[in-house]
């Protein structure tokens, strides 16, 4: 008789041979075996969900959801310990039952784990979002406000197509995936309102970019969240939706609206604040699941829906109703002698003529064609998108959101006219529209009444109705 001896090589695939008294080997067929959990073992059943709490106020919660939250199959009773990322002051953990008065804004990790008397264990991890004690909640009206082109209309003398090389349609960056609505602008204006959006509450998108200076900021730098200095001044947001190129910041790093609306929130100087984390607070924030699904379809709080809908409402921020804009007739065709003053007549000529300035800030915007070094250093101190070059936004409303430039140097316009007038500086940069004979840079040699005339006409810019229109204005009341 032969005696077969089975030989078993355990891998990952399970290879078994059978060796006869010959010498030969033979495949041998058995069943790959199964580990079995452990059936002791504790587990996670139903994890916590983000909670909301409020500085200052008591707060409580019982991470065990009253021994739900996890199995405890050995019937032995589980004990708990959870821990905070980072600390949270004014918070306490006592076998899983949370309790304390947080002291300080921001969204907090939890970890919970359960044990069993025989050292099994399981953990899982949810976020506690702490507010600041003052925040409050949007007044909106029951009928959404009007954003879209559909509902709000833009003027004729913006919506001509080319070749009308007045109309500023041409240079619209609103791309064919995020049309605005009247949904979407809404959700955008609360976003941009918001100041949750910052790690400790307290500064908002609109913080840097106030409605009364054109969405732009009175102070030469803006401070974040903690009060440090921004490194640019801040850029007026009127008419953004104008630009083809569709590249935003000054120094255009951003490829389109949609991507420069979540730099700020994620910059360490200006909001602090992650992705995730800022998700996590809006999603703990009771308004937002109703205005996301109106906005979108569905309730998911998702950074491209904040995106989207930020954009949206910047887009929306079209100035169109200045003295300017008056002068136009209802088929386009404007009549300035019968709307400006002489003076400000003689600017227009200026603007558009001698002094060079509607080369750089073109259409019936007043928008900038290009990035341009206009020489304002001998030597480039900051390069902005190469060469000292920068973006300029529209001139809507610039009389009333001083101070100019990227760095905010210049306090009034008078100082502004001047530079362009006798101040431009030869840096091997230099754009050449700003050069004059010879290659130097160029001097208008304005009299004292040309600058006043332009200064004049850059007034006629100033859209009080945009500066106080309430489909932009704050909807927390502050």
């Amino acid at each position: 008789m032969r005696h077969i001896r089975l030989i078993a090589f355990v891998t990952a695939s399970l290879t078994v041979s059978a060796c006869a008294g010959d010498g030969t080997t033979q495949p041998v067929s058995l069943d790959t075996p199964t580990v079995a959990p452990n059936a002791d073992a504790v587990t996670v059943v139903s994890p916590n969900s983000t909670q909301a709490a409020m500085v200052g106020v008591p707060f409580a919660y019982d991470a065990t959801k009253a021994g739900t939250a996890f199995s405890d199959p050995r019937r032995s009773g589980l004990t708990y310990t959870v821990s905070f990322t980072p600390a949270v002051s004014g918070l306490a953990a006592t076998n899983g039952r949370i309790t304390g008065t947080a002291a300080e804004p921001g969204v907090y990790t939890v970890t919970i784990t359960a044990r069993d008397n025989s050292g099994s264990s399981a953990s899982h991890s949810f976020s506690i979002v702490v507010f600041a004690g003052d925040l409050t909640v949007p007044t909106l009206p029951a009928t959404a406000l009007s954003y879209s082109d559909a509902g709000n209309p833009l003027p004729r003398h913006f919506s001509q197509a080319a070749p009308n090389a007045g109309s500023p349609i041409g240079a619209d960056n609103t791309p064919a995936s995020n049309r605005t609505t009247d949904a979407g602008a809404t959700l955008g204006r609360v976003l941009f309102y918001d100041r949750r959006l910052s790690v400790n509450d307290r500064v908002s998108c609109a913080s840097c970019h106030q409605q009364q200076f054109a969405f732009s900021d009175t102070a030469r730098l803006s401070r974040g969240f903690a009060g440090a200095v921004t490194g640019r001044h801040s850029m007026g947001l009127a008419n953004a939706r104008f630009y083809a190129s569709g590249r935003f910041f000054w120094d255009e790093r951003a490829a389109s609206l949609e991507a420069q609306v979540l730099q700020p929130i994620q910059d360490a100087t200006e909001m602090g604040m992650t992705l995730p984390n800022a998700l996590a607070k809006l999603s703990a924030t009771t308004y937002y699941p109703a205005l996301f699904t109106a906005a979108f379809g569905t309730s998911d709080i998702t950074s491209d829906r904040v995106s989207l809908a930020l954009s949206q409402f910047v887009r929306s921020l079209v100035s169109a109703n200045s003295k300017f804009d008056r002068a136009f007739g209802m088929n386009g065709v404007p009549n300035f002698a019968a709307t400006f003053t002489a003076q400000e007549l003689a600017g227009q000529d200026l603007f558009n003529g001698r002094a060079g300035c509607a080369r750089c800030h073109g259409t019936n915007a007043h928008i900038s064609d290009n990035v341009h070094n206009t020489g304002l250093d001998a030597t480039i101190t900051d390069v902005g998108a190469g060469n000292g070059r920068f973006k300029a936004p529209s001139l809507r409303n610039i009389a009333v959101r001083p101070p100019y430039m990227h760095d905010g140097r210049f306090r009034t316009l008078e100082q502004v006219i001047a530079f362009y007038d006798s101040g431009v500086q030869n840096n091997p940069g230099l754009d050449p529209r700003m050069r004059g004979p010879g290659g130097q840079p160029l001097r208008l040699n304005l009299s004292a009444a040309e600058r006043a005339s332009l200064v004049a006409f850059l007034g006629t810019l100033t859209d009080n109705t945009f500066l106080t229109d309430v489909r932009f204005s704050n909807p927390f009341g502050r």
